[in-house]
């Protein structure tokens, strides 16, 4: 039995249908599930003073954040193709807000870097949710609703930065944690009513055979492959931009506060929403054409933000260019591996979120290491280059994408 062996949705019946206030629940749910691994990050001086150890050693709590949520997708999030997700759902959302009041009342480094590891295994709810979301959908209309959703998600990146530099700010940052407990644990008790019961999505097969099946999609499914590089590059290339932005703007000649750089998320979030439109994009059946188009955005992105070391309306002008292409080339990368199996999304969403996380952990390093050796330039040539490598392979592989998406529409009809 392979990975696409086993019975499909629509082989089991009718199933329950998304509606607009589902498809807005979701993606809520799904940004403050994302935002639980994201907090840390404005919060780490002040964490460093609290419990008085060195920078050094508290940046470990993002490295401890994200291998824990690497052992999430990995291990956890293939089970949505398999259990009832109006239970696994909720249950992952209780236990990621058990996680947070773990670290809010830490007393030193050593457990709050435990519970953040807990935070990040429990917070893969919303990686969960997006392939509900497509199994959901209707053909016609998957596109434009994985597109909210995936919006919502990486909304939540955003609005956290955001969030934990200002409550921290006026509060403290123990307040932060908790009330994101507070936040996850009302969206797991709305979600635990409003998803519909499902009929069973496949066959049981053993954990072992689930785990080895994400592995064989990978190896077989050259559409899976590709699109897997092209997420990779794109989110390494997101979290480059933001850590460096970091950097940049707490330098000369801005200087800003922790709280003032966490505001610039807010040009992002205006990425976030203009991108929601690439899922149309893929209803059309534009979903190739669409990418490329994104991946042009993200190497003008990088060339604007170029001249942003003196200047800062660059900078802003970069953060929305490259959200806009970044989420909008995401979302059709979803929409598209959606298509390869009914059956097998949430693996699916597993080996591409995977290679997006492995990414996404080049990126930070990447911008760190740039950083220090030519700064602000250094960082936008880089980009720039790497935009312009994922637009080659975008156009060395889209007509063999074309025919897959021609052959997928014929088969709608």
């Amino acid at each position: 039995m392979t990975a696409r062996d086993v019975a499909s949705p629509e082989a089991l019946g009718p199933q329950p249908r998304m509606t607009r206030a589902l498809t807005v629940l979701f993606a809520i749910a799904a940004g403050g599930a994302v935002a639980n691994l994201y907090y840390a990050q404005p919060l780490l001086d002040v964490i460093a003073g609290d419990l008085r150890v060195g920078e050094s050693v508290v940046g470990l709590l993002i490295t401890a954040t994200q291998i824990g949520y690497a052992l999430g997708i990995l291990f956890i999030v293939p089970l949505g193709d398999f259990r009832d997700r109006r239970r696994l759902i909720p249950l992952m959302m209780v236990l990621s807000a058990g996680a947070l009041v773990a670290c809010a009342v830490a007393p030193e480094i050593i457990t709050l870097a435990l519970a953040m590891v807990a935070v990040g295994v429990t917070t893969v709810s919303g990686q969960i949710l997006t392939p509900l979301a497509g199994d959901l959908a209707d053909d016609a209309s998957r596109g434009r609703i994985v597109g909210i959703v995936v919006s919502g998600l990486l909304s939540g990146i955003l609005v956290a930065r955001i969030f934990s530099g200002l409550i921290a700010d006026a509060i403290s940052w123990r307040a932060v944690f908790l009330i994101a407990a507070g936040v996850v644990l009302v969206l797991a008790f709305l979600l635990r009513r409003s998803i519909p019961r499902l009929k069973p999505k496949t066959a049981v097969i053993s954990y072992g055979a689930v785990l080895r099946s994400v592995f064989s999609l990978i190896a077989h499914e050259r559409k899976l492959q590709v699109t897997m590089v092209l997420g990779a590059t794109g989110f390494g290339l997101f979290t480059m931009f933001w850590t460096a932005l970091t950097f940049l703007l707490s330098d000369p000649p801005y200087r800003y506060p922790i709280w003032a750089i966490g505001l610039f998320g807010i040009a992002g979030l205006v990425g976030a929403v203009a991108a929601q439109g690439a899922g149309r994009v893929h209803d059309r059946g534009r979903s190739v054409a669409g990418t490329g188009l994104a991946w042009l955005l993200v190497a003008v992105a990088w060339v604007v933000a170029g001249f942003g070391g003196h200047v800062l309306v660059f900078v802003v002008v970069g953060i929305v260019l490259l959200d806009i292409g970044v989420q909008g080339q995401n979302i059709l990368n979803q929409s598209r591996i959606f298509q390869i199996s009914a059956a097998a999304r949430s693996r699916l969403n597993t080996a591409y979120i995977a290679g997006n996380f492995v990414g996404g952990s080049i990126g930070s390093f990447a911008a760190a290491l740039l950083w220090s050796t030519g700064g602000w330039p250094a960082v936008c040539a880089t980009g720039a280059a790497l935009s312009a490598v994922a637009l080659l392979i975008w156009l060395t592989t889209r007509h063999g994408a074309l025919r897959t998406q021609t052959a997928t529409i014929s088969g709608r009809r």
